[in-house]
């Protein structure tokens, strides 16, 4: 909510960190997701012409509310195409623990030096890199390329991203796997923070939307799909 808020209002992160005299890196940590002190969150407030519970819903809860886990929604973009590449790059950046991937293909990212080699450090620095890819010889994957209209485009693609992917193969930390299952969502996790893809019926994932999620607790909408992630990767082959 506060990124969307600050590209609203046309300010940048390094304007903020001026404007209230703190480090830039603070700024982008709230933007991450951090809760600001109560005297950065006015000021913040008044900076956007934003109510703070807007920005920060989680500050209207009751007690009764915080003994139930929290659903934060941080985000929604129209198509996936939509999303910023900076919000790809921060998300795969902040990962501490682990990075996941469950797509068909892919490709957006594969295609993307900045996003591969981002992954390939974080493996690196101790980060788990798990990436789940449809099996281009799979029968969900020729139904899909059917559902879409591109037949056997959807494998070829996938082909195309393993030619990308497979450098990652040598990096400690990274695993990639390949699935034959009905992919309802794509999903694109770092630690407790995903970005959600849901399919069409005969829409491309790169026309689909996209929700920015944040596990809260057990039993909330971001642990429902990590759920989905782990079932998917339980079933997968190691990529050949």
């Amino acid at each position: 909510m506060l990124r969307r808020a600050l590209a609203d209002a046309h300010m940048t992160e390094a304007g903020v960190a001026a404007r209230l005299g703190v480090d830039p890196k603070t700024v982008h940590r709230w933007v991450a997701g951090r809760l600001p002190y109560p005297r950065h969150r006015t000021r913040i407030a008044s900076l956007v012409g934003r109510d703070e519970a807007d920005l920060w819903p989680q500050l209207t809860l009751t007690n009764a509310q915080a003994e139930t886990p929290v659903i934060e929604i941080l985000a929604t973009y129209p198509h996936r195409w939509a999303v910023p590449r900076p919000v790809w790059q921060q998300l795969f950046n902040s990962a501490r623990d682990e990075i996941g991937i469950l797509a068909y293909a892919g490709l957006f990212l594969a295609e993307d030096t900045g996003i591969m080699r981002a992954l390939a450090d974080r493996a690196r620095d101790g980060v788990s890199v798990r990436i789940l890819l449809g099996n281009p010889d799979g029968a969900c994957v020729a139904e899909r390329g059917s559902d879409e209209g591109v037949g056997e485009s959807m494998a070829a693609k996938i082909r195309n991203a393993l030619v990308h992917y497979r450098a990652l193969q040598d990096v400690d930390g990274v695993e990639i796997r390949l699935h034959d299952t009905v992919l309802y969502n794509s999903i694109y996790r770092a630690d407790h923070d995903l970005l959600i893809n849901p399919h069409a019926y005969g829409i491309a994932a790169s026309h689909a939307p996209v929700l920015h999620l944040r596990r809260a607790g057990d039993g909330d909408m971001a642990s429902t799909y990590l759920e989905s992630f782990e079932r998917v990767w339980s079933s997968a082959a190691l990529l050949p």
